[in-house]
């Protein structure tokens, strides 16, 4: 049969269409990811703390804000690299203009400052915000460390990693917030009971009860640099309002963006799957062929080393090698390959010891061809659609052991998978709290590329059994 008419015989059916479908899909997908996403996205970013610490903490999707409208929050970042100039000592002024309508206030609030440079005296950063009631409350005042020993000018500080004032739990916010609520409202709160109110008071009125009602309109934060020198600088600002709800998956509990996730985990899906299903099936074909035609010791030593090779416990096995190698993903790949031809190779060499009796095969030996050739000319275009079939169905399972060993702590923690992400959500209580968005997803995506593998088979069922073809 050609490979046209076994491609024909694929999409004549529903589950054929289907597998074709979803696969280019996940190709096309896999290939996006490769292309906008590093391949150290896991160690460099995914694991990294700093990249995701202005994010909200375990909030549900963006797009969930339609069924909530009235209660949801949208996040907020502000950024500014152009900033006006003033009179005097200031020669920096960066405005941002955040409109509060909802009924909750942002989960918390947080100002970053990059590439700071100055002459002579460290410049001061003072952070005030208007308020709607015309209220002006200064949130901050810190001055940059001075010049070291032997230090050249300009003094540069916070050029790698920016300076980031998280204002939700600073002591110095705390305090201000504390003043101020002193002087204009004569309420007097410490630090503690402040700590994770912030926001309340920011956006709020207080009560009789000493409770905070939403205060809705226009706040205006300015970050003035007060420097001694006109020659100081700033590199760039960042003003966070956190919402409650975030990007198109959520977040999880460190903050991070499970929609990269879940994108980074198809095309490690694809590699895992393919990778492990194309490697293990040809050790076990290649040696069933090989039992199968020999016969004789060959065939002995195969058939026991893959009786041995099948019963051994892998489960056991493999914690020990983590143990000792650590937790890498391809350990776990390497392992499922080892242990995945014995099966494949004792059904091979049971198909091969009928077609070597065959006339194709006494023929081609009568003619004088050489055992290789008949091994892997004659006898393996024979079975290749049945070896083909059972790659594709290996897939899958490669794709299930990965996430499975992954979410009982067994996978690389460095590599975000969707068993990884899967396991973290069970591990940290994701799933008993309510956060579907970081336990659904990953789930779905593991059964929707499992079933797009086994669509492909059922498609491939009539390629292989020539009697279903018939049938047809």
């Amino acid at each position: 049969m050609s490979t046209r008419e076994s491609i024909a015989i694929l999409l004549s059916s529903f589950s054929g269409k289907a597998g074709v479908v979803l696969f280019i899909s996940i190709l096309l997908i896999s290939l996006f990811v490769l292309l906008k996403l590093p391949l150290d996205f896991g160690s460099q970013h995914w694991n990294n703390p700093a990249e995701w610490a202005d994010n909200p903490k375990s909030v549900a999707p963006e797009w969930m804000r339609l069924f909530n409208r009235e209660g949801s929050l949208s996040h907020k970042i502000f950024q500014s690299s152009e900033p006006t100039f003033g009179e005097g000592t200031e020669s920096q002024r960066y405005t941002f203009t955040y409109n509060y309508s909802g009924t909750q206030p942002p989960t918390f609030t947080s100002l970053s400052v990059s590439d700071i440079q100055f002459q002579d005296t460290p410049p001061i950063l003072l952070l005030e915000m208007e308020r709607p009631d015309g209220r002006i409350v200064r949130l901050l005042q810190r001055s940059m460390r001075g010049a070291r020993i032997g230090e050249k000018t300009p003094f540069r500080r916070h050029t790698e990693t920016p300076l980031r004032v998280f204002l939700s739990a600073d002591q110095n916010t705390l305090l201000a917030i504390s003043n101020y609520l002193q002087q204009e409202f004569s309420m007097k709160i410490g630090n503690d009971m402040l700590q994770g109110k912030l926001e309340q008071v920011l956006f709020g009125t207080p009560t009789e009860t000493g409770d905070f009602i939403p205060l809705h309109g226009q706040y205006e934060f300015t970050l003035r640099v007060l420097a001694s020198n006109p020659a100081d600088s700033v590199g760039q600002v960042k003003l966070v309002l956190a919402g409650s709800h975030f990007g198109m998956m959520g977040t999880d509990s460190l903050g991070r963006d499970l929609a990269l996730g879940l994108l980074f985990g198809f095309p490690v899906a694809l590699t895992i799957g393919l990778s492990t299903a194309v490697l293990a099936t040809t050790i076990g074909t290649i040696l069933g062929i090989v039992s199968g035609y020999m016969a004789g010791k060959t065939d002995i030593i195969i058939q026991r080393l893959a009786d041995i090779w099948g019963n051994i416990p892998t489960l056991p096995l493999l914690i020990f090698l983590i143990f000792i190698l650590g937790q890498k993903l391809w350990l776990v790949v390497l392992f499922l390959i080892i242990f995945g031809w014995p099966g494949l190779t004792i059904i091979v060499r049971s198909m091969v010891l009928q077609i070597r009796t065959g006339q194709l095969i006494e023929a081609t030996r009568a003619l004088g061809a050489s055992r290789r050739r008949i091994m892997f000319r004659h006898i393996l275009f024979q079975i290749a659609p049945f070896v083909f079939a059972q790659m594709i169905f290996f897939t899958p399972a490669a794709i299930l052991a990965e996430a499975g060993l992954s979410f009982i702590g067994l996978g690389d923690p460095s590599i975000p998978t969707w068993g990884q992400i899967l396991e973290s959500g069970f591990r940290t209580g994701g799933v008993f709290v309510g956060y579907w968005w970081w336990v659904l997803p990953p789930g779905i995506l593991i059964v929707l590329t499992s079933m797009t593998f086994v669509f492909l088979t059922l498609g491939l069922e009539p390629v292989v059994n020539p009697r279903l073809r018939e049938g047809k």
